[in-house]
């Protein structure tokens, strides 16, 4: 009977006691381990979270390395740096006004008229114009005239450009240590010699009718690039980064990437990183505002500070984009991981996006669309097809040659929608996906199950082969 087997076991009674002892063994255990954890992982946590901190603090020092080792280092970046330059009006006008001051100095005013040829004087008097009370200022008016023209051509383009390639060795020396050729640094001063823009102002001249503009030497008048005080004093430092050039970044990613691992929490420390990643390098952004703001104020009177602020706004430019790239890379990777987690908002986003792509695959399904065997392949493989794109994502941001922010948000929406299309054909459908078991089910059956036109099976007909 039941009840003497109950009872001959012990009882209710012994199998409450049993109950109440592995209840208590189990609070021992669960105490144990609570007191335990935290002594076993307090080390590695503080590890990891040293680890990420420095990689944080590296952020921004490996993007002025990269862009110390690219812009220095590599020529043709150089070139198509400064290249802008050329066209750009503050520069223009500070070129022509230093050409004009190096034209003036040299010209003898007291002489000029009497200089000029008989017949090339209508000429010269018609491009002065009137001379009024002083023939200098008609003169300097004259010259900066022919020097604005110059600096406006496609002449001055070239030169600017060819000199530049020229001379990038030069700017290499003089930002890292040494002087030399056309660009030089002397007394905290990069320069860049116009005598070639002199001389085709010169010819100009002549051929306006200043023939005594041909009777001036050969001059060699510099242009200022950058002039601070710290210039020699960073000069240093520029050359260690210069030299770590597109190491660093792999070594604050990798140590940011080690914390992650061995933190207890990974996702949520992934978010932290990234997000302290990407406030870091915003940090070097504002710094760079805020010391262009001190670099211009603490300039000579006789330095433009429009052209001063095109050459410092142009030779960042790189560095500039760099910072808006890893600020956007960081908010994207905290954003993916937070979506994977098993937050409630993030699962509620998860759960909308698989609902959209199941009523996708359903309705496609109802309008007849099969995925035969590629569907049932994904699905058993998704996992490797998830890795595999993320990895290819990877990769091409990577090995994109000069990525912009705008490219990590092209490839974050790219990967999302192949992501999408992985979910589309790992889906079932609905609609589809009844339609093969009952075709399965037609094919298992005596018959074939079909109707008339062999087409779809015909309930009446599985019925009555199921009665």
């Amino acid at each position: 009977m039941p009840e003497s087997d109950t009872s001959g076991n012990g009882g209710p009674g012994r199998r409450d006691d049993e109950l109440a002892q592995l209840h208590a063994r189990i609070a021992s255990l669960e105490a144990a381990q609570r007191t335990a954890k935290p002594r076993r992982h307090r080390g590695r946590s503080f590890l990891a979270a040293l680890l990420i901190v420095l990689g944080c603090v590296l952020a921004p020092l490996s993007a002025v390395a990269s862009w110390a080792s690219d812009v220095v280092g590599d020529t043709d970046t150089y070139v198509d740096t400064v290249a802008p330059l050329a066209s750009d009006p503050d520069i223009q006008n500070a070129v022509a006004n230093r050409v004009t001051d190096a034209v003036m100095e040299r010209l003898d005013l007291q002489t000029l008229l009497q200089d000029v040829a008989p017949k090339d004087r209508p000429l010269l008097e018609k491009a002065l114009g009137k001379l009024g009370d002083s023939l200098e200022d008609a003169v300097r008016s004259f010259v900066h005239d022919k020097a604005q023209d110059v600096a406006a051509s496609d002449t001055f383009e070239r030169i600017w450009t060819q000199a530049n390639r020229r001379v990038h060795s030069a700017v290499d020396k003089a930002l890292t240590g040494s002087g030399g050729g056309a660009v030089k640094i002397n007394d905290d001063t990069v320069t860049l010699d116009l005598g070639p823009v002199v001389e085709d102002v010169k010819q100009r001249l002549v051929d306006e009718g200043l023939t005594a503009a041909g009777k001036i030497p050969e001059v060699s008048t510099d242009f200022t690039l950058v002039k601070s005080e710290d210039v020699g004093k960073v000069k240093t430092y520029f050359r260690i980064l210069q030299l770590m050039g597109n190491w660093l970044p792999v070594i604050a990613v990798l140590l940011v990437a080690v914390g992650v691992w061995l933190s207890a929490h990974r996702r949520r420390v992934l978010v932290a990183a990234a997000l302290g990643f990407a406030f870091a390098t915003a940090v070097l952004g504002v710094a760079l505002t805020v010391f262009r703001a001190v670099y211009l104020d603490a300039l000579p009177p006789g330095v433009s500070q429009g052209a001063a602020g095109a050459v410092y706004d142009t030779l960042i430019h790189y560095l500039r984009t760099a910072i808006r790239t890893v600020v956007t890379l960081g908010v994207v990777v905290a954003l993916a991981a937070w979506l994977t987690g098993p937050g409630r908002w993030a699962t509620a986003l998860r759960t909308l996006w698989g609902a959209g792509i199941g009523a996708t695959r359903a309705a496609a399904g109802r309008l007849g669309m099969r995925t035969g065997p590629v569907g049932p392949f994904i699905r058993r493989h998704r996992r490797w097809f998830t890795w595999i794109l993320v990895l290819g994502a990877v990769l091409a941001y990577v090995f994109w040659s000069r990525p912009t922010g705008w490219v990590v948000v092209g490839l974050a929406l790219a990967l999302l929608f192949a992501f999408a299309v992985v979910g589309f054909l790992a889906a079932d459908g609905d609609t589809g996906g009844d339609a093969d078991r009952d075709d399965d089910r037609d094919s298992g059956g005596g018959g074939d199950g079909k109707g008339p036109e062999g087409g779809r099976p015909v309930k009446g007909t599985e019925v009555g082969a199921g009665g």
